[in-house]
């Protein structure tokens, strides 16, 4: 449930773009570029979601830091994969411990 609420789009675009400090065109370019999905209500409005503004704010941060949106893509993939396979990583690890407690 917790995952739901964190990809529910709740905030309409003027809302999302005044909590991460940015404008509306900022959000509809990120969204052609592919850098974030909103969601989108029957009649098509953008719906932004509590994911989505962490993700919002990310991309603020390496715009500062300097890189483009061809950069921040690029970035954003490979945080995205590296927790994928940190989390099969946990996964592996926490299956392999009882094995090993029952071999001593």
């Amino acid at each position: 449930m917790a995952g739901e609420s964190l990809s529910q789009g709740v905030y309409a675009i003027s809302v999302a773009a005044e909590l991460v400090g940015t404008g509306q065109q900022n959000l509809r370019l990120y969204e052609r570029r592919g850098l974030v999905e909103p969601g989108r209500t029957e009649g098509g409005t953008r719906r932004y979601s509590d994911a989505d503004l962490v993700t919002l704010r990310r991309i603020g941060e390496l715009l500062t830091a300097g890189l483009n949106l061809s950069g921040i893509a690029l970035v954003l993939t490979l945080e995205t994969e590296n927790a994928a396979l940190q989390a099969e990583l946990d996964r592996l690890r926490r299956r392999r411990r009882p094995a090993e407690s029952t071999a001593n």
